[in-house]
């Protein structure tokens, strides 16, 4: 009776219910060695060797494999089928091979299915197979370059500029992306344009628009018309001819589906249609994936297996007739140039079963099903078929030419049940158009048509006097921000990364602060501004796109088994490993005037007074440099301490500048921003007085809001809310962990502190609520304050002990036992299931080391049931 291992917990589950009682389903829990976080984990000095070992909490997983091999000696890994998966398989032979689990006489086999149903794992169980090498030794490269760039390249931030936290191979890279478009942005200068609409009426009464597309005879192109005063002559130069219909062209157009899912896409859509982060989009892919509800969600392919586009064409006959069925299969071919693997596309492993028919009470899992179903519906429905009509306007003497355009849906098609979301906001000629006849005067509508313009009263006009003819301003626009659907399908379009590696670098840069995100919009932080140019001036080429692509090939070249991994290290290493001695050497003022240097026209732009930008605008007589913190990278007075001048990098009136708020009893009271946050200051620092006083604004205030009451309010902290019935002040503030009352009894060795849910209640509470939350607190005082309140109840983890949600002074986290995991900040508390709830917190226990205590009893239960089952 073979033991069969794979990653999670619910993987195995689903696969044991398959494979029945004549094998024992374990799970690794992931991967179960790594390189130790500490310098010679990778050696190259002796041919790249790489020490592994097995995690603290890894040890009890391959306990229970190799426990089961002294029963059933037989192993099938049946892990993940990519390179993620090879490996884990190959460190668990390997694993087992050192404990002496796997012996001379151990039949090893290796198997891979792309979708978790019976029929696929019992035909993946008929063709076993050895541990594919070269997927692994890939999986090796990656690993020792990752860890090669990011334990050499780190510590010469950590030394070169404080603040900066590490670097890491793709994630570096990603991070320039994003910095320099905001860089675009900042850069950006708008243009003015003007265009021109008419509205006319046909014969029989019916309005239609047209745009301005020739004037004086000539074409004219988007920007031409430059200003009011030409907006205006176009306008008089319309309404003063007779216009007619010169011609009217219908033809007819096709619409074709979108191909099936991988995995970018897939996260793409996601946060179009649902703002899901990458990171999450894939936990809620994975649940399914192990349900057995979808194939393989780590992916670079979009075809689909012959039986599933048989099964899809079925389903779209069932369900919306012969019609919207094509006459022979659509074929998706990769145009990626790195496809990793030939994984099928993400696709249902039911056709037949829609999101109403799904056994899943998850929301999200329920929505990311939808999106998945209909896209792989209509990628093999009928294309959808219109008609487009141009219509012609001109005057007699073709002095001036209109033209309108709309279109008429004539059959849906694969438009009934999906259709793509974009990224940017266009102008579709979609707009129905009415009969109109060759030859027909063009006259004017009674109708304003500023009226039905979009917007048209938020932008200056330019009217006719009857009001039919209409100039709009416009101006171009920079270029958007990333969000993290464009910057997948960015870092997709250059070949950068992986499908595995999308998720997790989009999060690591946010997790290190070198990246926020705003209304789902990726802005850079000034620290990771400053790691950027950083390495753009002395790690350029570790950081060019090029070069991140080209070593992406050579790994597919290691994984196809037509490259060496250690050539490529070797190759890597030997001009890495320089321009790491060289950086080292060099001192931080150094490294500051340079990166001064070469940011010059960025940081000190001309002045519309023609003054010295380097001049500092507060003392106007120090130099302005560019310095660092903890925080990241600024411009700040060379005068400093007795000139405290300081902007940000992106220049005067960006964000986080300080704001001069008024003034108070003779002292400025200035709005700043600071490691913590935006705070509010009185004064500034002198020789008797270093330490102003401050206060930082409290959750939910915005800084853009704030004004001198605001802050004065802020200043006057402590608030004195007046003498407690057993004597002593009463006072609330603001602390490290949000809004408190503060009160101490004479016979009271320490003062107590009740905290407040409302941060308006340290302005509003009174007297008798304070003594009540007082009373309250003192009657049951806690660790540290109350006990945190369960959110919702997560039921048991596959080792004992219940999980729950809390809410913690740092926000909502799941807990087990002694380990405490943080929720995600694009995961709502509600939304945790108990499948993400296990995977957190053994993450979390992972990287920690925590030695988790399991129930005794169920242990045993579940080890006496296992035997059993084999």
């Amino acid at each position: 009776m073979p033991v069969v291992v794979v990653e999670s917990p619910a993987k195995a589950k689903t696969i044991n219910k398959y494979l029945g009682p004549n094998y024992t389903v374990l799970a690794s829990y992931g991967h179960v060695r790594d390189l130790p976080p500490k310098d010679g984990s990778v050696d190259p000095e002796h041919e790249f060797s790489m020490k592994w070992e097995v995690g603290n909490d890894s040890r009890k997983h391959v306990k229970a494999i190799a426990d089961a091999l002294k029963e059933d000696n037989a192993l099938i890994l049946a892990t993940d089928p990519d390179r993620e998966g090879e490996a884990i398989s190959w460190h668990l032979q390997e694993a087992l091979t050192k404990r002496r689990s796997i012996k001379k006489d151990t039949p090893v086999s290796r198997v891979t299915f792309n979708a978790i149903t019976k029929d696929a794992v019992t035909e993946a169980m008929q063709n076993p197979r050895q541990v594919d090498m070269p997927l692994v030794e890939a999986y090796l490269a990656r690993r020792a370059l990752d860890y090669l760039v990011g334990f050499n390249l780190s510590p010469v931030l950590w030394r070169k500029l404080p603040g900066a936290k590490s670097a890491g191979r793709v994630q570096s890279v990603c991070l320039r992306l994003i910095v320099e478009r905001e860089m675009e942005i900042e850069a950006f200068k708008p243009v003015e344009y003007w265009s021109v609409r008419a509205l006319f009426e046909t014969p029989r009464g019916q309005t239609y628009e047209a745009r301005l597309v020739t004037l004086a005879g000539k074409k004219l192109d988007k920007h031409d018309l430059s200003n009011a005063t030409q907006a205006e002559l176009a306008v008089q130069a319309i309404t003063s001819r007779a216009l007619s219909v010169t011609s009217v062209e219908a033809k007819p157009a096709a619409r074709n589906p979108s191909a099936p899912f991988m995995t970018s896409t897939l996260q793409q859509e996601a946060s179009r249609k649902f703002g899901m982060g990458a990171r999450h989009s894939m936990q809620v892919a994975q649940r399914l994936y192990e349900a057995g509800y979808i194939t393989y969600m780590r992916t670079d392919g979009i075809d689909m297996a012959p039986e599933a586009v048989t099964a899809t064409r079925d389903a779209i006959a069932d369900r919306y007739g012969a019609e919207y069925v094509p006459d022979s299969p659509r074929i998706y071919k990769n145009k990626a140039k790195n496809a990793q693997e030939a994984h099928e596309c993400i696709r249902p492993t039911d056709m037949a079963r829609d999101a109403k028919a799904l056994k899943v009470t998850d929301e999200d899992q329920r929505k990311l099903y939808d999106l998945i179903w209909k896209r792989t519906i209509a990628c093999q429905m009928a294309a959808a078929r219109l008609e487009r009509t141009t219509v012609e306007i001109s005057s007699d003497d073709g002095q001036v030419g209109l033209r309108a355009t709309g279109q008429v849906m004539l059959f849906d098609g694969f438009m009934r049940v999906y259709e793509e979301g974009r990224d940017d906001v266009v102008d579709d000629d979609d707009k129905r158009l009415p009969q109109i006849m060759q030859g027909d005067p063009a006259r004017f509508a009674k109708t304003s048509l500023k009226d039905q313009s979009a917007k048209a009263e938020d932008r200056a006009a330019v009217l006719s006097d009857n009001e039919a003819v209409l100039a709009l301003q416009h101006h171009t626009q920079p270029p958007p921000r990333y969000t993290e659907a464009t910057l997948v399908k960015r870092m997709e379009e250059l070949g950068i990364g992986r499908p595995s590696t999308y998720a997790s670098v989009v999060t690591t840069i946010q997790d290190r602060e070198y990246v926020r995100k705003d209304k789902n919009r990726l802005i850079p932080e000034e620290k990771g501004r400053i790691v950027t140019i950083f390495l753009l001036n002395f790690f350029r080429q570790y950081v060019g796109y090029e070069f991140t692509a080209n070593l992406e090939e050579q790994l597919d070249d290691v994984s196809a088994g037509d490259r060496d991994y250690k050539d490529l290290l070797s190759k890597f290493w030997r001009d890495f490993s320089a321009a790491i001695g060289e950086t080292s050497e060099l001192r931080i003022s150094e490294v500051l005037d340079k990166l001064d240097e070469a940011l010059a026209p960025q940081l000190y732009p001309p002045r519309e007074d023609g003054s010295d930008p380097r001049i500092c605008p507060k003392c106007g007589a120090g130099q302005l440099h560019l310095k660092t913190s903890r925080t990241g990278g600024f411009v700040g007075c060379g005068n400093y301490p007795e000139c405290t001048y300081t902007r940000p990098i992106a220049g005067e009136g960006a964000e986080g500048e300080e704001r001069l708020l008024g003034e108070d009893a003779g002292d400025d009271i200035w709005l700043k921003s600071g490691r913590f946050g935006p705070y509010v200051q009185r004064g500034e620092p002198t020789p008797e007085n270093k330490k102003p006083p401050r206060a930082s604004l409290p959750r939910g205030w915005d800084k853009d809001d704030m004004d001198l009451e605001k802050a004065l309010t802020l200043l006057s902290l402590p608030r004195q809310i007046g003498e407690h019935p057993e004597g002593g002040m009463i006072t609330s503030n603001f602390g490290r962990f949000g809004p408190y009352l503060m009160h101490q009894l004479a016979d009271e060795a320490k003062p107590v502190y009740a905290n407040l849910k409302d941060p308006n209640d340290v302005f509003e509470i009174g007297m008798n609520r304070a003594v009540e939350l007082l009373a309250e607190k003192r009657a049951n005082p806690g660790r540290r304050g109350q006990a945190a309140k369960a959110l919702k109840e997560l039921g048991e983890h596959p080792d004992g002990g219940p999980m729950q949600v809390l809410d913690g002074r740092y926000g909502p986290y799941v807990k087990w036992e002694k380990v405490n995991a943080t929720i995600p900040k694009d995961i709502k508390p509600e939304d945790v299931t108990q499948e993400m709830a296990i995977e957190l917190v053994n993450e979390r226990a992972t990287k920690k080391g925590t030695k988790k205590k399991a129930a005794p009893k169920k242990k045993a239960a579940a080890k006496k049931t296992t035997k059993k089952a084999g």
